[in-house]
């Protein structure tokens, strides 16, 4: 720790986009979700800031002016916008008068997508932060934190520095080189890929037709468009969503060949839409809504167009987003996730290392039974 100054910074411009950004491409699993333009576009638009829960406190380590090490860290006054839920760990907290908020916690907000958290030019310097992580709990008196999504091998890291590990699943795809849809329908048992075709048909025999918009060429009415069947998924599930149209617009701006937009239309007229991140490895799915009913619109939307321009891309594989066993069956095979804990008080840690023991042995069986229901031909087990 000698060979670094540590500070703590409320905002990414005090870090800089140059510095930020240089960092991050010296990563193995970074995302477009970690760069400066997406974290910024979070906070400048007013969806993550202390006024809604997240109050920055990046964790940085510098050699000179070289960034040398950083987290993304916040300090939550709630467990809103992380898909790894710690409700009931914040309940029993209150039920036996004590604060659970605020917490510590190393996140991308809204975002369940894995990668690098633990951002480092070396092994030297994630050692370095992982060290500076574990003082700066030790003397923020705060009850707990949290990384979420990080790499396997730094969920591995945190372990031995005293944190317990949770695993979750989501569900990837994974291109295996197919030349278009059909050859990735042939791959399917007979009964998926006839389930599938048949979905699709549907949406075709209902007149709707599709436009796929990469950021470069999305338009402000197209933006607008999107945000009003966004924020009438959240209107439906009687929720409010997290982000706004002045975030989206500035992804749009900032980072657009990362972006692609699918649009479902009727007579000239758009009646769906979903998000999508990538880069030339991935894509990502985010957000999707409809303003009108048309039977199989949101496998369509959300899963097979998106399928469709991961095969025509040569990208390698496509992440759902969170939770979704439905996925499944449409080709998407289980991965493990992680998350990483560390509590004060030392009867809460050993209540949740007990409870997280259990639960591993539980997840570990469910993703064993969801493998042996793979829907490929020839594979049960990947």
């Amino acid at each position: 720790m000698l060979n670094y100054r540590t500070c703590i910074v409320s905002t990414l411009a005090e870090i800089g986009q140059p510095a930020w950004d240089a960092l991050v491409g010296m990563q193995e699993d970074a995302n477009p979700f970690l760069s400066y333009a997406f974290l910024a576009a979070l906070h400048e638009s007013g969806c993550a800031t202390p006024e809604t829960g997240w109050r920055p406190q990046y964790l940085c380590l510098w050699q000179g002016d070289e960034l040398h090490a950083a987290l993304p860290l916040y300090a939550k006054s709630h467990s809103y916008g992380e898909y790894v839920f710690d409700w009931s760990w914040a309940d029993a907290y209150r039920r036996h008068g004590m604060r659970y908020y605020p917490k510590l916690l190393a996140a991308i907000p809204f975002t369940p997508v894995s990668g690098n958290r633990l951002l480092a030019r070396d092994a030297a310097g994630r050692a370095a932060l992982v060290a500076a992580l574990c003082e700066l709990q030790r003397t923020s008196g705060l009850s707990s934190t949290h990384v979420l999504f990080p790499t396997e091998a730094e969920a591995q890291a945190l372990r031995h520095a005293g944190f317990m590990l949770r695993r979750g699943v989501q569900f990837h795809w994974e291109n295996a080189g197919y030349a278009d849809f059909d050859d990735f329908l042939a791959t399917l048992e007979r009964k998926k890929s006839k389930n599938i075709r048949a979905e699709r048909r549907k949406v075709a025999e209902a007149g709707v037709r599709f436009r796929q918009v990469e950021g470069s060429a999305a338009t402000a009415a197209d933006w607008a468009f999107f945000h009003r069947c966004y924020a009438n998924t959240y209107a439906e599930h009687h929720s409010t969503p997290y982000l706004n149209l002045a975030f989206f617009k500035r992804i749009g701006a900032t980072m657009p060949q990362h972006i692609l937009l699918v649009f479902a239309e009727r007579d000239g007229k758009p009646i769906a839409a979903s998000l999508l991140i990538h880069d030339d490895r991935a894509l990502y799915g985010r957000y999707w809504g409809a303003l009108e009913h048309v039977p199989c619109l949101h496998f369509e939307t959300a899963y097979y167009q998106p399928l469709d321009f991961c095969i025509r891309r040569g990208i390698q594989s496509f992440e759902g987003g969170a939770q979704g066993e439905h996925k499944l069956a449409r080709g998407f095979l289980p991965r493990q996730t992680w998350s990483a804990h560390w509590l004060a008080d030392p009867a809460f840690a050993d209540a949740i290392r007990h409870f997280l023991h259990q639960e591993a042995s539980g997840m570990g069986a469910y993703i064993d039974e969801l493998q042996e229901h793979a829907p490929f031909r020839n594979v049960k087990n990947c």
